[in-house]
């Protein structure tokens, strides 16, 4: 089974790759090396060398994981058959489609990304970011902005020109903060501010390291990424949680410790 409108796929069984409107299995072209001067040159010397790189991607649907060449822009899942995008991205002007890949996507300096929904492998910003950005490994953030839409991953790294004030809560497993960061961040490892790097803003998550030359403003809950404020005192009720749209962006916000 293959997408309707699949240019390219791959053999389940063999791994090479070929076109679903290529002669069927018993017509044999009269040259090979035709067929091969139509391939790009890596492509040729993967060929020849008998040599094919392949990585695990992930179903959107169904999370099924299955291999794919690295040569392959977009497969089916074997198990739900649905479509899935293996392209990268490199924005270089004002992008407005929402964009569901299991490539990387690079936002230059002079892009500007206003999608509401990207989702990615890997993800390099320099330029302007409005929507929301959920990527399955690293994102590395290199800008001066504000960003007002969700971002998450499982490795953020706040470059040392970097000065960014996130408006919403930001979800990783592990961050790096060379640069300037504004915001609130929910980890479910550890948080590194390192020599020369700022943190202004509320911090849960189960660790916390501040180099010589870091600095830390805001509140601080170590241990569990779950544990709210309120569960921290002693007696009082803790409050109901409210969606993170019924919370104005310009509501007063309590004074940080530092």
């Amino acid at each position: 089974m293959e997408y309707v409108a699949a240019k390219s796929t791959f053999c389940r069984q063999c791994g090479r790759s070929f076109s679903p409107s290529a002669p069927k299995p018993e017509l044999k072209l009269k040259n090979d090396h035709a067929a091969l001067e139509e391939l790009p040159l890596h492509r040729k010397l993967e060929s020849i060398l008998g040599r094919q790189r392949y990585r695990v991607v992930s179903c959107f649907e169904c999370k099924r994981k299955h291999e794919v060449s690295d040569a392959a822009s977009s497969t089916n899942c074997p198990g739900c058959s649905a479509h899935i995008d293996l392209r990268d991205y490199k924005i270089t002007t004002s992008f407005s489609r929402s964009i569901r890949t299991r490539g990387d996507v690079h936002l230059t300096s002079k892009g500007e990304l206003n999608s509401t929904s990207v989702i990615c492998n890997s993800a390099v910003i320099e330029g302007k970011l409005r929507g929301n950005l959920e990527c399955e490994n690293s994102m590395t953030i290199n800008l001066v902005a504000k960003i007002p839409g969700r971002i998450s991953a499982q490795q953020i790294t706040v470059e040392r020109k970097s000065d960014i004030q996130c408006f919403r809560r930001v979800r990783v497993t592990n961050i790096d903060i060379k640069g300037r960061m504004s915001g609130e961040i929910i980890a479910a490892g550890s948080v590194t501010i390192h020599k020369g790097g700022i943190l202004d803003g509320n911090v849960t998550a189960k660790s916390i390291a501040i180099e010589k030359g870091g600095m830390f403003c805001g509140q601080l809950v170590i241990g569990q990424a779950n544990l709210t404020q309120g569960e921290l005192l002693p007696g009082a009720k803790a409050p109901e949680k409210k969606a993170e749209t019924d919370i104005p962006l310009g509501a007063a916000q309590p004074l940080p410790a530092t």
